[in-house]
């Protein structure tokens, strides 16, 4: 978000290319996080040489289609240990499809296919301030950069959720949840912004997201350069993924 006087981000994202590698895992633990969520550990010696440099990367789960294909879909690495080959994702329970159906009823020995993550977008911690806006799929990201970044990081978190889920312990931000997409764009269009230089990162529903890129741009003057709007999935859609910065994607109404 602007000020007065307008000044070219200091900082610049890095991006990091990983050597694409496709996975078979091992359920080893079903975790429930808060009451519309689940965590899932997989397990594989593969994972010893896995590599997540960004809290909003993201790997492709594979399922088979019954048909004789596969059905995939983008997942967040909600946390990783290479040297236990452990991978962490939550899946939110909410709605259908075959992986929440696959999360709602996963038990240890079960086996998923994982490939990635591609790449990473490695965003500084070190701004002046973090926004951090999402709806129920964005919240593994937002969990993980909350966690990552330092204790005395100032961070304003906008959810479109009726209640936070279970929040991570090593930060102070407390968030601010909205019941609706029009109460969430409202209250992006009120926040007054930070002094200094700060990051915004947003991700959710692509119309809504495409409405929230607007306010940042337009209505904000925030420098394209220091955010990142993605499109987690789409009303309608299957499979629908896409960062929404440099798109004149329509705004929602």
């Amino acid at each position: 978000m602007s000020t007065d006087t307008q000044t070219e981000p200091r900082r610049r994202v890095q991006r990091v290319r990983h050597e694409l590698q496709r996975r078979e895992l091992r359920v080893t633990r079903v975790e429930p996080r808060g009451e519309r969520f689940v965590a899932v550990t997989l397990q594989g010696d593969s994972l010893r040489t896995f590599a997540s440099a960004s809290f909003d990367d993201h790997v492709k789960l594979m399922l088979p289609d019954g048909r004789g294909g596969l059905q995939m879909r983008d997942y967040t690495p909600r946390a990783f240990d290479t040297a236990r080959g452990e991978l962490v994702l939550e899946f939110a329970l909410h709605g259908d499809g075959p992986f929440t159906e696959w999360a709602a009823q996963a038990q240890a020995g079960q086996t998923l296919t994982v490939a990635g993550p591609r790449g990473s977008m490695v965003i500084p911690t070190d701004y002046d301030w973090h926004l951090l806006v999402g709806d129920d799929s964005a919240w593994p990201a937002i969990a993980r950069r909350l966690e990552e970044l330092p204790a005395s990081a100032h961070v304003q978190v906008l959810l479109l959720m009726s209640d936070a889920p279970a929040w991570p312990a090593r930060t102070s931000a407390l968030p601010r949840c909205f019941a609706t997409p029009e109460a969430l764009v409202q209250a992006l269009r009120d926040l007054a912004p930070p002094p200094g230089e700060g990051f915004a990162w947003c991700a959710g529903e692509a119309r809504l997201m495409a409405t929230l890129r607007d306010v940042l741009l337009r209505e904000k003057v925030h420098p394209k350069e220091a955010m990142k709007v993605a499109a987690y999935w789409k009303q309608g859609a299957t499979g629908y993924h896409a960062r929404l910065d440099d798109e004149a994607a329509p705004a929602a109404a």
